[in-house]
């Protein structure tokens, strides 16, 4: 458990679909959410492609007023081209604590 979690989706990067979800609601559709962040991604890479990045992406943080959004593209052979998307209430959240956690979820993962 992340404390503070709001949804979480396992989402495939190539087509922008949840492949998997846990929470959301009325106030947060984690498939628009999967769908929208596929483009953060997208984009993310493309532009570390164009200026010779080298290294994988950690995690992509954006914070809201009253949210955190952390999305970890996974790494491992078997999960190429997927990523785990987070949504944090910021108030209960600990934001350190929550990316350590979904580390640890992605070392986890049997995919």
């Amino acid at each position: 458990m992340i404390e503070g979690a709001l949804g979480v989706a396992l989402v495939d990067y190539g087509s922008g679909m949840a492949l998997g979800t846990l929470g959301g609601g009325p106030e947060l559709d984690l498939s628009v959410a999967a769908a929208g962040n596929t483009d953060l991604v997208r984009a993310k890479m493309r532009t570390m492609e164009m200026l010779g990045l080298t290294g994988a992406i950690e995690d992509i943080l954006v914070t809201l007023t009253s949210q955190y959004h952390v999305i970890r593209p996974l790494t491992s052979r078997t999960g190429k081209g997927l990523f785990l998307y987070l949504a944090l209430d910021r108030k209960r959240a600990n934001l350190a604590m929550a990316r350590r956690r979904l580390e640890q979820v992605e070392n986890e993962l049997e995919l």
